[in-house]
């Protein structure tokens, strides 16, 4: 069954690009106008983050996502097959923030949030990071399609760590250099864990993960700025945060971290992942605001 679909998906990314965004126009037009995917979750959160802006403003942001939110399926296919060269043409960074970090002796977490499309982020990391790329990824339920995604995600040379087994296996990658990428939004299973610090106009849980691994570590913070410059071109821009992350207070570097996606999401609000319930736990805030930071 896996040979099947693995040559399936291959010969789809064989079509070239204008033909597969042109059936993704088409899955928006089902996505945004039939089936309404998560449009009542989309418009809530927008109304959250972006009060100050008219209902218009709102409303051209959600359909701009839900088309940056098919893109990236689209070209998730497409990127199965795509050439090391043209693929550069694609993508840019200013891979040196990371790589001039190398000579030292501390590892790096690379810290991002939910933006389109992170599966070029991934490729174009591990393509000329001098540091080993471990990502965290969540498996499927379905064997076949895992096993693709997991071959497509790791062919550049990125080293893939099942988030079920993070806890257990990571050590086994902390022994050598590594950079990891963590992302700064992520919802915590559970709030009473967590640090709460408004996101946007609104408090939100957020995992403590990311700072209590640097910390315990002394890894680097470097966080990652993620955005579409045109469809199907990407740009990812590295900031160092910090080498000294002991020097924060308890929860202020998670705080820090958060800041940065909300400013990023501001610069390109359209490229966020919005059909996530960011505030599912706000209603519990007062509960948990001794764990304000």
């Amino acid at each position: 069954m896996y040979t099947i679909v693995s040559g399936l998906f291959y010969l789809l990314s064989r079509l070239p690009w204008w033909l597969l965004y042109l059936i993704g126009d088409g899955i928006y037009v089902l996505l945004y106008y039939v089936f309404g995917y998560r449009k009542k979750v989309v418009a809530a959160n927008l109304q959250i983050a972006f009060p100050e802006k008219t209902d218009a403003e709102r409303k051209a942001i959600e359909k701009k996502f839900y088309h940056n939110f098919v893109d990236t399926f689209i070209e998730t296919i497409k990127l199965f097959s795509v050439s090391e060269k043209e693929f550069r043409k694609r993508f840019s960074c200013n891979i040196e923030v990371l790589n001039d970090l190398y000579a030292g002796e501390q590892n790096v977490q690379i810290i991002s949030g939910h933006y389109f499309n992170w599966e070029y982020a991934n490729l174009g990391v591990s393509l000329d990071s001098k540091f080993p790329f471990v990502a965290v990824y969540m498996p499927l339920s379905n064997k076949v399609f895992d096993r693709l995604i997991y071959k497509f995600r790791s062919r550049f040379g990125t080293l893939l760590v099942p988030a079920s087994e993070f806890k257990q296996n990571f050590h086994q990658y902390a022994r050598n250099r590594y950079a990891l990428a963590l992302v700064a939004d992520q919802n915590p299973g559970n709030p009473a864990k967590a640090y709460w610090t408004n996101f946007f106009s609104k408090p939100a849980p957020f995992a403590r993960g990311p700072e209590k691994g640097a910390k315990m570590n002394n890894t680097a913070i470097v966080y990652a700025h993620f955005y579409k410059v045109k469809r199907g071109y990407y740009r990812l821009d590295f900031e160092l945060i910090t080498t000294n992350p002991h020097k924060f207070a308890e929860g202020e570097l998670t705080k820090l971290l958060v800041k940065k996606v909300e400013d990023s999401v501001r610069k390109t609000p359209d490229n966020y992942l919005w059909s996530h319930r960011r505030w599912k736990h706000s209603n519990q805030a007062e509960k948990y605001k001794h764990l304000m930071v």
